[in-house]
């Protein structure tokens, strides 16, 4: 008996770069990856009606989704493909890739026509399309045989309406197919077609049939690794009532403080902004000598500070900067021209979300206020795409203590809670993102309820350090000091393991050099100045203290309060609001030995 008569064109599907539409990552080519071989295997195991895919960006969901649907189409199972994606732009995308495989997608099919083309396997849609007329796409999904494609299915929690038009129009599909690279929602919107179970603490959470985390593909050299370069620095700005405030950005102090000291940084008329970039163009240059056509990517808060950052950046590497913004004419076709250039710099508002790729991005500065966990995840997913073994990517930040928690919880897997956690550090959580600044500042009451009414006066920046693989390494450093610069200069091409070493060698480096200043300069110092210079640097190693136990309390699952009980038995001394700068520099060290597996 002959097997299955397949449709012309979808055995293409099996000749299909592991990370199409990109080019498979160095050591990763085949037919498929391991990953994706797995979860078609698990698939069709049992053939169910719904199966979620948790892949982390750049894993190649697209591949996986495709050779999917061709094997369906073949087999006769499903007669009809419908892809449903958050924006316009990825509809194309996906009619592009499937027309590679020998599927027809029709990515311009409008509700307004009731059905597509003959000459079609199916359409791509948005989320908005489907929630305007359900109806109309239950009608279609009704009448053939189909397989629904939910790219970034998140998305479809983003109003409650969507999630209604979702379950309506694609209930009677035969078969639905779900995909996200992201973490799940913050909030308890329930997702359509996702399986929540109760978890040991009776929270219902999302249920994934087949997750391949970015821990994983890091291991696999699927993605790559992400050094976290962070910026801190003393901001100044006048409030309301007229009075002058400073804070260190990222030191303790209530959420209002940080998110006024936040936004002063990302002002473009102070120091920080241009430190920044500067530092940024000096790491891609770095990059560069290994990677020849590395690019960098400004993710800015909104149009207006997006064109003086490019302007800002043109001035410091002295070529034309891309500048893509999300609501004008044209904003995928720059992307695109960027992606095939040698271009050193992207400046872009709102333009970071799933699928809109850019594989030679190798380096990146988080200049928005976005502090979500969705936003930040989307943005780093722009830079860890590998094209080849040994490349790095290398993010800039804020110094801002939600940042530096998303940061060190990269390559944790979320799931999605329907019910809500007590959360013991809800009350020191800033959340200051893209969407509340948006709105505040639609009118001016708004502003000054949010914000408070303020003038930016000053920004300087310093270097703070560097996050890699849940640890921290150097101290701090001026700007243009061997401090930033040992970090700055790592070479672009390096395996995980060898970044590791190499950032404790660096580390080591810094603590020698900093022995032997001390020793030079420590008479130098007047009593009183070094009295108030110990103060203010006492406050910051205590927060970046907090910072770390938190990160380690991320990955052990330990309370807050028992790790500082094992560093007070491993180094000595008394509680931390008694400890003096040299107690808590111990318990730092400590820490970070404990992150790199040295108890």
């Amino acid at each position: 008996m002959s097997g299955p008569t397949r449709i012309p064109g979808t055995s293409a599907a099996e000749h299909l770069s592991p990370a199409f539409p990109e080019r498979a990552a160095w050591g990763t080519a085949g037919k498929l990856r391991a990953w994706q071989a797995e979860a078609l295997e698990r698939y069709f195991d049992t053939e169910p009606r719904d199966f979620l895919t948790v892949a982390t960006p750049g894993a190649g969901k697209t591949t996986f989704a495709l050779r999917l649907a061709a094997e369906l189409l073949a087999q006769r199972k499903v007669d009809r493909i419908t892809v449903v994606a958050p924006t316009e732009h990825l509809k194309t995308q996906w009619a592009d890739a499937a027309s590679r495989v020998g599927i027809r997608i029709d990515p311009n099919f409008k509700n307004s026509q009731g059905r597509h083309g003959k000459e079609f396997h199916g359409v791509a849609v948005t989320y908005a399309q489907v929630a305007a007329k359900p109806v109309l796409h239950h009608n279609r999904t009704a009448a053939a045989r189909t397989l629904v494609i939910l790219d970034e299915i998140h998305h479809a929690g983003d109003a409650l309406s969507w999630g209604d038009a979702v379950r309506e129009a694609f209930g009677p599909a035969r078969r639905r197919l779900a995909l996200t690279g992201t973490p799940f929602r913050s909030d308890t919107a329930a997702i359509p077609f996702v399986e929540y179970v109760p978890d040991e603490e009776g929270i219902r959470t999302s249920k994934a049939d087949y997750t391949y985390g970015y821990a994983q593909a890091l291991k696999d050299g699927v993605v790559r690794p992400v050094l976290f370069m962070t910026y801190s620095g003393e901001m100044r700005w006048r409030t309301k009532a007229g009075d002058e405030m400073s804070a260190v950005l990222g030191a303790e102090a209530t959420k209002d403080i940080h998110a006024q000291a936040w936004r002063t940084a990302l002002n473009p008329k102070g120091e920080w902004i241009p430190a920044v970039l500067k530092a940024a163009d000096l790491r891609l240059s770095e990059v560069r000598r290994s990677v020849p056509d590395a690019g960098g990517l400004v993710i800015a808060t909104d149009q207006e500070v997006a064109r003086a950052y490019a302007k800002q950046l043109r001035e410091i590497c002295g070529e034309p900067v891309t500048v893509v913004l999300s609501d004008e004419e044209g904003a995928s076709k720059r992307i695109e021209e960027f992606q095939n250039s040698e271009r050193r710099w992207m400046v872009a508002v709102r333009m970071v979300s799933e699928g809109v790729d850019v594989p030679r991005l190798a380096v990146g500065v988080y200049a928005t206020s976005s502090s979500t966990p969705l936003f930040f995840a989307q943005a780093i997913g722009r830079f860890v795409r590998a094209r080849r073994r040994g490349e790095t990517a290398s993010i800039f930040l804020p110094s801002v203590p939600i940042l530096l928690a998303l940061a060190n919880q990269l390559e944790l897997q979320r799931d999605h809670a329907l019910d809500r956690r007590p959360d013991p550090d809800a009350e020191d959580e800033v959340v200051f993102d893209d969407e509340a600044l948006a709105a505040a500042n639609a009118c001016e009451s708004a502003s000054d309820d949010l914000l408070g009414s303020y003038e930016a006066l000053d920004s300087q920046a310093s270097f703070d350090r560097v996050l890699f693989d849940g640890g921290e390494f150097g101290s701090g450093g001026m700007i243009g000091s061997e401090d930033e610069l040992d970090f700055i200069g790592i070479p672009g091409l390096l395996e995980p393991e060898q970044v590791t070493e190499l950032l404790r060698t660096r580390q080591a480096e810094q603590t020698k050099r900093r022995a032997r200043s001390g020793a030079t300069n420590q008479t130098a110092v007047p009593t009183a100045e070094l009295a108030e210079h110990d103060h203010r640097l006492l406050k910051e190693e205590r927060s970046k203290l907090q910072t770390m136990v938190g990160a380690w309390a991320r990955r052990t699952g330990k309370p807050h309060a028992a790790i500082h009980v094992d560093l007070r038995k491993a180094c000595g001394g008394p509680p931390v609001a008694e400890a003096s700068r040299k107690e808590i520099q111990a318990r730092i060290t400590k820490l970070q030995a404990w992150f790199v597996g040295r108890r």
